[in-house]
């Protein structure tokens, strides 16, 4: 894969086409998240990890904005994408063999080396239909590059594999203090809002009390295997997780009748 580049490829639909609005609706996300009432305790966190959504930025930008608000606060070198495969089926996970990832503000640089080692490890492969077109990893990189200018990135999508595999592998990850990990979920799809917000309650309630078993209650979050694999991760080594923002698409859309929902949160 030497010299390529992975492209934007949902650039102007997922996420504003030029660098220009992508700054705009960032100040627009940064003007609301400035009038939420943050309590004290929280405002200084600095997380090693956070859940954030991936649909389009009209939808769940500022539920996505409000963990990046919160990571923007570490010192960390490199920044671990973590999502599932919404486009192609295979075993396992992939990693982003490539050495740059284009955003419309400009390329972020892949740590192709690191993501080597990783590999012979953890058994990651590269399967490139998989990542050609992914949303759930590249919107997150707009953000990333406003927020991370010079930080070497990974991208790495699962597809058939479980929480116990991934597990080990975000433990090791978040054991380097050069790291922090991005685990990409939207929540339920598709219900009405009140049923919604029912099935989502169970994934709220699971991450905000690190209990597994809370899942089996409804949730039916897209991201699932890797939210699970993080809470794995986050009880061995003992992190605590934090809920900071949870919206359906109908906070965007006004249509009750099928909603998506969106949730952030982090582990620190």
């Amino acid at each position: 894969m030497s010299n390529a580049i992975r492209k934007a490829a949902v650039r102007g639909s997922f996420y504003p086409y030029s660098c220009e609005e992508i700054e705009d609706q960032f100040k627009q996300f940064n003007a609301s998240f400035d009038k939420v009432s943050i309590p004290n305790e929280i405002r200084n966190i600095i997380p090693r990890a956070v859940i954030v959504p991936h649909a389009g930025y009209i939808y769940s930008g500022f539920t996505a904005n409000f963990a990046y608000r919160f990571l923007a606060q570490t010192k960390a070198k490199r920044i671990i994408v973590i999502g599932p495969s919404h486009h192609h089926y295979f075993k396992g996970i992939s990693g982003s063999y490539y050495e740059k990832y284009e955003t419309p503000c400009g390329e972020l640089n892949i740590d192709s080396p690191y993501l080597f080692a990783l590999a012979k490890q953890f058994d990651i492969g590269f399967e490139p239909q998989a990542h050609e077109k992914e949303h759930s990893t590249e919107v997150q990189m707009p953000f990333i590059k406003h927020y991370f200018p010079k930080n070497q990135i990974i991208e790495l999508i699962y597809s058939d594999t479980t929480a116990k595999n991934i597990a080990p592998l975000i433990t090791a990850l978040l054991q380097n203090k050069d790291n922090v990990v991005v685990i990409s979920s939207d929540l339920s799809h598709f219900h009405n809002l009140n049923e919604a917000n029912a099935l989502d309650e169970s994934c709220l309630k699971a991450v905000a009390t690190l209990d597994l078993e809370e899942f089996k209650k409804g949730c039916e979050a897209c991201g699932l295997i890797g939210i699970k694999a993080m809470m794995m991760a986050a009880k061995k080594l003992k992190l605590s997780s934090k809920l900071l923002d949870y919206r359906t698409s109908y906070d965007a859309s006004g249509d009750k009748s099928s909603v998506v929902g969106y949730m952030s949160a982090m582990f620190y």
